[in-house]
C-alpha cells in the first residue's frame, strides 16, 4: 500500500494536513503513518468540519488504548505466539501489528472503514509484517479461519452502542482481550482486569487526564468458548 494513498485519503477529510512516520513512545519497535503533530487545530472551514464529522479519520491516530494494548502484547509474546488473532476495529492496525511481531501465525485486521483497512495495510508493510483484512465481522468465515484463538480490541467502547460486543466477541474467539480508557469497570461484566498503563493519543489531542488511564481486560474463561 503506497503511503501516498493514505495522504490522499486524509486530504479528503482534513485538507491542510499530512501523515508522517511516527515511532510509538511505549513500544518504539513499532512505527505508524500518523497525522503529523502540526495538524490544524484552529477553526476549520465548515465544509471541512462536516467532512470530519461524517468520516472521522480515526486511523490517522494511535489512540492511547491501542498503544497500551500493543505494549502489553509485545511484553507477553508467549500469549500470542503461534496463535490466530483477530484485531477488531483495527484503525491504524497497531495491535494487530504487535500480535504479528509477537509471533502470531495469523492476524486478521477488521474494520468497517475502508480507509482504516488502507492504513492497516500500509502500516503492516512499514513494520514488515503480514496480516489479512476484513471489512465486516459477519464475513468471518469459520471454515476458512476456524474459531480464532484470540480477539483483541482497543478503543471500541467509546460508543456505548458497542457494549453488546462484549458478549458477542467471546462467541468467535477462545480468548478476548479488550483495552479501553472510557469504560467503567461495572460495565464490563464477564471480564476481569489484567493490566493498567498510561499513554496519550498520538498526535496528542490534549484529552482529559482520565482518558490517558488505560485498563486491559480479559473475558472470564466461563464466558469464552
Amino acid at each position: 500500500m503506497d503511503p501516498e494513498t493514505l495522504n490522499n485519503n486524509l486530504a479528503e477529510i482534513i485538507v491542510s494536513s499530512r501523515l508522517e512516520q511516527t515511532f510509538l513512545p511505549l513500544c518504539p519497535q513499532i512505527s505508524l503513518y500518523l497525522l503529523s503533530a502540526d495538524y490544524p487545530q484552529g477553526s476549520l472551514p465548515q465544509e471541512e468540519m462536516l467532512a470530519i464529522l461524517d468520516s472521522p479519520a480515526y486511523w490517522a491516530f494511535c489512540w492511547a488504548s491501542g498503544q497500551v494494548l500493543a505494549t502489553y502484547i509485545l511484553a507477553h509474546p508467549y500469549e500470542f505466539r503461534g496463535k490466530s488473532v483477530l484485531d477488531f476495529g483495527c484503525g491504524s492496525g497497531v495491535v494487530g501489528i504487535a500480535a504479528a511481531l509477537a509471533g502470531a501465525t495469523k492476524v486478521i485486521a477488521c474494520d468497517n472503514d475502508p480507509m482504516a483497512i488502507d492504513a492497516a495495510k500500509a502500516n503492516a508493510e512499514l513494520n514488515n509484517v503480514s496480516m489479512d483484512y476484513l471489512s465486516d465481522l459477519a464475513r468471518l468465515d469459520g471454515n476458512l479461519y476456524g474459531n480464532m484463538d484470540i480477539i483483541i480490541a482497543a478503543d471500541v467502547l467509546y460508543d456505548r452502542d458497542n457494549l453488546p460486543l462484549l458478549d458477542a466477541l467471546p462467541k468467535i474467539g477462545k480468548d478476548v482481550i479488550v483495552a479501553d480508557s472510557r469504560i467503567k469497570d461495572m460495565e464490563l461484566r464477564g471480564y476481569h482486569l489484567i493490566d493498567t498503563n498510561e499513554a496519550t493519543t498520538i498526535p496528542d489531542l490534549d484529552e482529559y487526564q482520565e482518558f490517558n488511564q488505560v485498563k486491559i481486560y480479559r473475558a472470564d474463561r466461563q464466558n469464552v468458548i
